[in-house]
């Protein structure tokens, strides 16, 4: 239930280094000018995202996935987002814009954009918040993302789509993914969820699973590197249908949830949600 990315207004800004955070041998960059994505992980100075302005890892938020024909219901208001992947809308409005920086240290960020920008077209008033926390040790990243509503309630969603490169080079063998979910949402021809759940399947995926235990799943590159995914969230896609990388996606629900299963923000209640990757060699020592 993912796809490759349209053509996005904050990727056509002249390019930014971004924000930098380092700790032991890893680097982390953000580019809050570019949707505040993960535009660079290095660990060991080798780089683990695919790279361009359009992959790294990117927040999907108010809504992750796609929203059935772009449309989504607030009690009586029925609303339209553009069709940016007909005839659907995918990932939110927050990969699209410019994020503004509240503050940076050497290993923690925190970027923040309105809902209500004119370049979004999200028709309640409200805040996203993202927080970057890098371990002091370079051993782990931590990422946060935060909705708060600042007039009406209305439904939301977050998560993070990141593209993990499937080889890192050198002659390595490709990424291995382990994860265990509960069930599978059935996707229709629509690349929409059916409704109805399934055992899970062999890959390749483009689907949704359910892991009401919280999301968890290890990407291990065979003699290099074991990077484990961990979220308390309840739903994840992966998607690895290309050749170059593999995502694996904490949400807070499915896609097309502001429909099917929709989580009200509300001005006394945001969402929240995190997601850490932890990384270590195959012998067990940091990498």
């Amino acid at each position: 239930m993912s796809t490759d990315e349209t053509t996005q207004s904050a990727a056509s800004a002249p390019a930014s280094p971004g924000v930098r955070l380092a700790a032991g041998d890893t680097e982390v960059t953000v580019r809050p000018d570019n949707g505040c994505r993960i535009a660079g992980l290095r660990v060991g100075g080798t780089e683990l995202l695919r790279q361009g302005d359009k992959y790294g890892c990117f927040p999907m938020v108010p809504w992750c996935g796609r929203i059935a024909h772009g449309q989504f219901r607030n009690g009586g208001e029925l609303h339209q987002m553009p069709l940016n992947a007909a005839p659907h809308a995918i990932h939110g409005t927050g990969r699209d814009l410019r994020w503004r920086t509240a503050r940076a240290s050497a290993t923690e960020a925190v970027f923040t954009y309105d809902l209500a920008d004119p370049a979004a077209p999200w028709p309640y008033p409200g805040r996203v918040t993202q927080l970057v926390e890098l371990a002091a040790d370079g051993g782990s990243l931590t990422l946060t993302l935060c909705v708060e509503a600042t007039g009406d309630s209305f439904p939301a969603q977050a998560g993070w789509h990141p593209w993990f490169l499937r080889n890192l080079g050198e002659g390595g063998e490709d990424v291995r993914l382990d994860f265990t979910p509960e069930w599978q949402e059935e996707r229709g021809d629509d690349h929409l969820p059916t409704g109805r759940r399934i055992p899970p399947r062999p890959g390749p995926w483009d689907d949704c699973f359910g892991m009401p235990q919280g999301v968890g799943a290890t990407l291990t590159w065979p003699g290099r590197l074991e990077l484990a995914v961990a979220s308390r969230a309840e739903w994840a896609v992966v998607y690895d249908e290309q050749e170059a990388a593999v995502c694996v996606e904490p949400q807070s629900g499915p896609p097309n949830g502001l429909n099917t299963l929709p989580r009200l923000v509300t001005p006394i209640d945001p969402l929240e949600i995190s997601m850490t990757w932890s990384w270590r060699s195959p012998a067990g020592d940091t990498a």
